[in-house]
């Protein structure tokens, strides 16, 4: 399989691409400066100049069989990443898995109270354009993981992935590894199973 990475140098962004190697996909990693991207020398990855802001220049994704985003708000980033990134992979009319984040849109208050207020005051500006991002990609059929708050360490070996609808409210907020969720978008890259759905993922 040919896998696309959106925001491939960032911290999620270059797990999936490691692992996608790792799983034996291709890679074509689109970000807006390609030095950033670091592979072994015993890896082959397409690494493609994508800057969200030019959509005239936006690489063409004809060749690939799926796209997976892990772009974010970085600080300094002027307003509406999200939402063009977002709109310009439903353009292109490729199968998208979507990172999202769990709290902003339909999942408000789906992580509990507590979770709910720490999203309010670190993220709360933020929150509006992720809803917005979240709807474009649904509208054209992705897969949007709605990620709890993000920590480092290994895949978690009991990593699932549930439907927003069946996720049960956690009392204390929910937490799960930057490689679970890699792991996971990759799994639904395979497989499409939840395509034009929110889905949580747990570890």
């Amino acid at each position: 399989m040919r896998i696309a990475v959106l925001g491939a140098s960032g911290k999620v962004g270059r797990l999936l691409v490691d692992q996608a190697l790792e799983r034996g996909h291709e890679v074509v990693a689109l970000v807006r400066t390609p030095d950033r991207v670091t592979v072994p020398t015993s890896r082959e990855v397409d690494v493609r100049r994508a800057d969200v802001f030019s959509p005239r220049d936006f690489p063409d994704l004809d060749d690939v069989d799926v796209a997976v985003s892990a772009i974010g708000i970085s600080k300094g980033d002027r307003p509406g990443a999200l939402v063009a990134g977002a709109g310009l992979l439903a353009a292109a009319r490729v199968r998208t898995v979507w990172l999202g984040a769990l709290g902003s849109g339909a999942s408000k208050g789906a992580g509990g109270l507590i979770y709910s207020a720490v999203m309010r005051m670190f993220v709360g500006a933020e929150l509006a354009e992720k809803a917005e991002a979240d709807q474009v990609a649904l509208d054209a059929g992705a897969t949007v993981f709605h990620a709890p708050d993000l920590t480092d360490g290994p895949v978690g070996p009991g990593r699932r992935m549930v439907p927003l609808a069946e996720l049960r409210r956690p009392l204390l907020p929910p937490r799960i590894s930057r490689a679970s969720v890699a792991a996971l978008m990759l799994d639904e890259a395979q497989t499409g199973d939840h395509g034009g759905g929110i889905v949580v993922p747990l570890s």
